[in-house]
């Protein structure tokens, strides 16, 4: 059967462009048919959903290069009881025509959908999962920051009112069992002589019914319904149906008995504390899913709700925090919230950004300085331009990253996927067997039991066997046990509660995981491969050297020490002689080739060639030069060469500033200067050749050398402790730059990286191969670099990892972003997944040890249906109490079991 659906494609220019969409997606096995029409930016698709899907349309429309639109809705659904409700409502949901891709989670009660909205709605996707019978938390807005609000807030609500409402049933059903709690009690520990046969002639058995049947009715009702849709609306079975199948059971016989249609005892209380003891579990179950995701809220909370909003004038107003837009100028003062990013126009400050970085020094902030909203001012009065509001906010980007790591789980659930969607039929067969080799060979295996005892059989075993209860009665107790015992729920909490808690440790030390693939990937790298500038150094060049060649032996032996650092004969002022000797010429005048070459020649021939490039390099040579106070030339006819250089026209002269390929590539040899380049590279600076071509030359083949300008960057503090601790963990670590070689291995060395695992002079579409170079040989390596100039090489690697401050970083680059400038965040990182997954196996060992151990002991006929109730609740808790203990972890060390 084959679906039409309607795509909206952005980017398209000309007819062209159409059709090479429509050929893309006519490419697919199982498109039909695709028409795409450029005048109105739509294309209309028919295809065979058995053999392809909309998420490859979509893929193939991008890698086309355009954008087919595509809408997000995440949605909260309030009564999923287990991991099977999550599958069943996102299989519902994939089947939505237009529906891309869907991700429910049982820990979060979430659907996050990804659809297209020229074919689906949020209303349809309501009605599906309402359709499927489940509630989905309905707020039909869900555009702007306001929508978004209103979203969280609806949720919020939802999941306080199911917190409520499961609170007062266990109250109701608590407050009818407690009698019921003393009857069962005098049963089992008293032998049942205690209590009379009849109060007041009525017969003790309908006390127990009058007791138990408001609790069945009222809490059971819920039980019963969602069973019943699971097994006829959407032929699965799921926790509901294994408590409606015990309860049930227990309340029916009892019934059947007390009416005299058979022999045996009655089992109302056990019914009845059945389901007080699964409603209480899912009380305090839906409390701790509200505790595991209280870091999310406490960074929605972060935002400020008004803003005190400056006009030209003057004049002050305060509004709403969705009516702030861009190029608002907003009044901070001491004490309060900075409201959206910004950058800082007027005042001085500091500014606690901790909440965002995890960093606790506060910052200061000047004018021309960035501000993140979210980010409270500590002492001054700030104005504050306003540059993104809304969903395009660092806190709000953060939040939205934190959600969907969240909702993508790791490799790991899968399995718990594939045995819980096997679980409860499973669970259901083995009962019945049990139950029905109980009623047929009751001798045989109540010998083989007793045997082994571990304690003993259930009041005392079937009567053939010397019991206290008929060999149906028996069975009946033995089915019951078997289903109420064992839990799928545990199983699905397993890994989503403890990625919640990761991701969201992650966000509170500045720290962002892509999904929970990512959480699961990051324990397992071997190989760490940092990016030089801006990783390992500050990323701030800054001009330290000009050395002046002269044009001849005695200019060059005269220029060899001019350095700008301090050095030996250094020119510490930057070119000081010449600004002397400039008060009597023009700069601005074309050098005469004859003209003696000083330190400021060069470095003003250099910034000038330099001040059409925005490379950090260009600007700190710029940068330096107007420091010094030498004015620029305009350069005409600028070129960059990417990775090597820069050629400008000056003064009707060609000037090339670069490295020795691309002076050799001009026909320069940089030979005279590399006793200069060696000494200024051996001391971990980047050096430039300048050289100068005169308008009168042919091809440049008469261009000479005249000096050289170098630049350094400052490693940042914690660069060697990171290194130093990844070693200690026994990770390899590499450097790839696209600087000279030996200044490359200088800066290797003074971190602690090994220079045999450097790679300079790597021009950044290169870098890519250069990762796969190092993974080619087996090694799963994190790329760390600044997730702009490295996203070939953040996409290629095992695990990419974007270093930056969190306001200019473009945390789409890579799998990781790290909000701080800490190289040693990558080693929190790696902890934080290591801790992660640790804790989802210590949930596995809950979940899967408990069933392993209580099914065997229920089908042998050794627990009490209430007992195996209580236990069955007490799973889920146990394995939600062991992910919120590990909210008090910090990644400044490893994680240990038995610590924090």
């Amino acid at each position: 059967m084959t679906r039409t659906v309607q795509i909206d494609v952005h980017g398209m220019s000309c007819a062209n462009c159409s059709g090479t969409v429509a050929g893309a997606v006519k490419d697919l096995s199982g498109v039909t048919e695709a028409n795409v029409n450029f005048a109105t930016d739509e294309g209309s698709v028919t295809y065979d959903p058995e053999a392809t899907s909309l998420a490859a349309i979509y893929e193939a429309i991008e890698k086309a290069g355009y954008d087919p639109v595509r809408a997000s809705a995440s949605i909260g659904v309030s009564d999923m009881t287990c991991a099977n409700c999550a599958e069943t409502n996102e299989e519902a949901l994939e089947d939505v025509p237009g529906v891309i891709s869907a991700a429910v989670n049982y820990a979060t009660d979430e659907a996050n959908v990804e659809y297209d909205p020229a074919a689906t709605s949020r209303s349809a996707l309501f009605d599906t999962i309402e359709g499927a019978g489940y509630s989905p938390v309905r707020n039909e807005g869900g555009g702007g920051s306001s929508g978004k609000e209103s979203e969280a807030e609806a949720r919020d609500a939802a999941r306080n009112e199911e917190i409520r409402r499961q609170r007062r049933l266990t109250v109701f059903g608590a407050l009818l069992s407690a009698p019921l709690v003393f009857f069962l009690a005098e049963k089992l520990l008293l032998g049942g002589n205690v209590l009379p046969d009849a109060v007041f002639g009525i017969e003790f058995g309908w006390i127990e019914f009058a007791l138990a049947t408001p609790v069945c009715v009222v809490l059971g009702r819920e039980f019963i319904e969602n069973a019943y849709t699971a097994v006829m609306r959407n032929r699965t079975a799921n926790m509901d149906v294994l408590i409606a199948l015990g309860a049930s059971t227990a309340y029916l016989y009892s019934v059947v008995v007390l009416v005299g249609l058979l022999a045996g005892g009655l089992y109302f209380d056990t019914a009845a504390l059945i389901l007080v003891f699964i409603t209480l579990g899912n009380y305090l179950e839906a409390r701790s899913k509200g505790q595991a995701g209280e870091a999310l809220q406490q960074l929605l909370e972060m935002e400020a709700d008004t803003a005190t909003v400056v006009d030209s004038e003057g004049n002050e107003r305060e509004v709403a925090l969705e009516d702030v837009a861009v190029g608002d100028r907003m009044k901070v003062r001491p004490g309060q919230k900075i409201p959206t990013d910004g950058v800082v126009v007027a005042g001085n400050s500091a500014v606690d950004e901790s909440m965002i970085t995890g960093e606790s020094v506060p910052v200061e902030k000047a004018e021309g300085d960035e501000a993140v909203g979210g980010t409270v001012n500590e002492n001054g009065v700030l104005t504050v331009e306003a540059t993104e509001v809304g969903s395009d906010t660092a806190l709000q980007r953060i939040v939205q990253t934190v959600k969907e790591a969240q909702s993508r789980q790791p490799e790991i659930q899968n399995v718990a996927d594939r045995i819980s969607s096997y679980f409860v039929p499973i669970v259901i067969a083995n009962a019945l067997l049990w139950g029905i080799v109980w009623y047929v060979f009751p001798e045989v295996l109540a010998g083989f039991v007793s045997a082994r005892p571990l304690w003993g059989l259930v009041a005392g075993g079937p009567a053939v066997a010397g019991g206290a209860v008929s060999v149906f009665e028996f069975a009946v107790v033995v089915f019951a046990s078997a289903v109420l015992i064992a839990c799928p729920c545990a199983l699905g909490l397993a890994t989503p509660a403890a990625t919640m808690v990761g991701t969201s440790i992650g966000a509170r030390n500045g720290v962002l995981f892509k999904g929970g693939d990512v959480l699961e990937r990051a324990k397992n790298v071997d190989t760490i491969v940092f990016d030089k500038t801006g990783t390992l150094t500050e990323g701030a060049m800054e001009l330290t050297d000009v050395v002046a060649l002269g044009g001849g032996d005695e200019g060059r032996a005269a220029g060899a020490n001019a350095a700008t650092d301090g050095g030996p004969g250094a020119a510490t002022d930057g070119g000081a002689r010449a600004l002397e000797r400039g008060e009597e010429s023009d700069e601005s005048e074309e050098i005469e080739e004859s003209e003696e070459i000083d330190e400021s020649d060069v470095l003003r021939l250099a910034a000038s060639a330099e001040s059409g490039s925005e490379h950090p390099l260009a600007r700190a040579i710029v940068d330096g030069a107007k420091e010094r106070g030498i004015d620029l030339a305009e350069p005409t006819d600028f070129e960059n060469v990417p990775g090597h250089g820069v050629r400008a026209t000056i003064d009707s002269e060609e000037v090339i500033v670069g490295n020795r390929k691309l002076m050799r590539d001009n026909g320069i040899d940089p030979a005279p200067a590399e006793a200069d380049l060696e000494r200024l590279e051996d001391e971990g600076k980047t050096a430039m050749c300048v050289a100068r071509v005169p308008a009168e030359t042919d091809n440049g083949e008469e261009g000479a050398l005249i000096g050289l300008v170098a630049n350094a960057d400052t490693i940042k503090e914690s660069a060697k402790e990171a290194v130093s601790a990844l070693h200690e963990r026994g990770l390899a670590v590499h450097m790839i730059t696209g600087d000279n070689e030996r200044t490359a291995k200088a800066v290797a060395e003074e971190v602690g990286i090994d220079p045999g695992n450097v790679r300079a002079e790597v021009l950044p579409e290169d870098k890519a191969d250069a990762v796969d170079e190092i993974q080619d040989s087996g090694k799963r390596a994190m790329m760390v670099g600044d997730g702009v100039n490295d996203a070939p090489a953040l996409a290629t690697t095992y695990v990419g990892t974007a270093i930056g401050s969190g306001t200019d970083v473009a945390i789409e680059a890579a799998d990781v972003t790290l909000m701080r400038d800490d190289p040693l965040d990558v080693l929190r990182a790696v902890r934080i997944s290591e801790a992660t997954l640790t804790k989802i196996k210590q949930n596995f060992v809950w979940a899967l040890g408990y069933n392993t151990a209580m099914i065997p002991l229920a089908s042998l006929g050794l627990l009490q249906p209430v007992l195996a109730a209580a236990a069955m609740a007490f799973s889920s808790v146990s394995v939600l109490t062991n992910s919120l203990l590990f909210r008090r972890y910090t990644p400044d060390e490893g994680y240990h079991l038995l610590g924090r």
